[in-house]
């Protein structure tokens, strides 16, 4: 019912930048919030940052000053951009929304993954 697409990432030298960009498509009335999450080998996915409808954002504290979350909300699209890059950087990304759906349902669904490696 609703397909989440995700583009960027790839491999920067520590210090650099990457952004991150994911669409939204489907039978959507709404998006609540959407977000981004991150699985390191060997680790659980953890959250990264957040984005509400209104617009007020939310970031764990390690990517603080460092990311911004961003949206567009005609485009059902969420952006994440990663400035200062560390190799502690490096996951999966994944792209997250709660959207409420035309029938009146509301469901989180994932995007794919895509990977970011931060390494000389």
């Amino acid at each position: 019912q609703v397909q989440l697409v995700e583009s960027g990432g790839g491999l920067v030298q520590p210090g650099g930048s990457l952004g991150l960009s994911c669409a939204a498509s489907g039978s959507i009335f709404s998006i609540n919030f959407m977000g981004w999450y991150r699985q390191a080998p060997g680790k659980l996915r953890e959250l990264v940052a957040t984005i509400f409808s209104g617009g007020r954002t939310r970031y764990v504290d390690p990517v603080k000053g460092r990311f911004t979350i961003s949206r567009d909300n005609a485009k059902n699209t969420v952006y994440l951009q990663m400035n200062s890059l560390k190799p502690e950087d490096t996951a999966v990304y994944y792209c997250n929304a709660n959207v409420l759906l035309r029938d009146g349902t509301a469901y989180n669904y994932w995007g794919q993954g895509t990977q970011v490696t931060v390494s000389s």
